[in-house]
């Protein structure tokens, strides 16, 4: 595996979980570098993405312990609206886990209000590759805004 597949396996890990990392960037940059075939970045970086998600689901099964610690990477008023939104419109829900700001505490929201692992898999693996797959497109000209 080349060393620019792991890094963007690595970032977008990281990226998905409530750390700091942009992905996105990654991914477009090394499809405009032609390193790497577009589909095995696209699922380097889907893989990596809803695995860091995976982290977030299983922090949120012990979040309730944890959530007003000061230590702790989520605010209790932030864990609280999502899972407001969790509960509002349940499992469909998981398809934003991409989006910025909403999609991480959702993953954890997830794991709060035990959501099946397996339907949380699905939900999220669905979203974060949809998210790569158009990204790659735009960066290889296919869509067009």
């Amino acid at each position: 595996m080349s060393t620019s597949l792991l890094g963007l396996f690595g970032v977008s890990f990281l990226a998905a979980t409530l750390l700091p990392a942009q992905s996105e960037l990654g991914l477009s940059g090394l499809i405009y570098l032609d390193k790497d075939p577009a589909l095995l970045l696209i699922a380097a970086a889907s893989v990596g993405n809803t695995l860091g998600s995976v982290v977030n689901w299983g922090l949120g099964r012990g979040a309730v312990a944890y959530a007003d610690k000061g230590w702790f990477p989520v605010s209790q008023e932030r864990l609280s609206k999502a899972t407001a939104w969790y509960h509002r419109y349940g499992r469909w829900s998981l398809l934003l886990s991409w989006a910025p700001i909403i999609g991480d505490p959702l993953t954890l929201a997830a794991g709060v209000l035990r959501e099946p692992f397996w339907s949380f898999l699905c939900l999220v693996a669905i979203a974060k590759t949809t998210r790569y797959v158009v990204v790659a497109l735009i960066t290889l000209g296919v869509l067009q805004f």
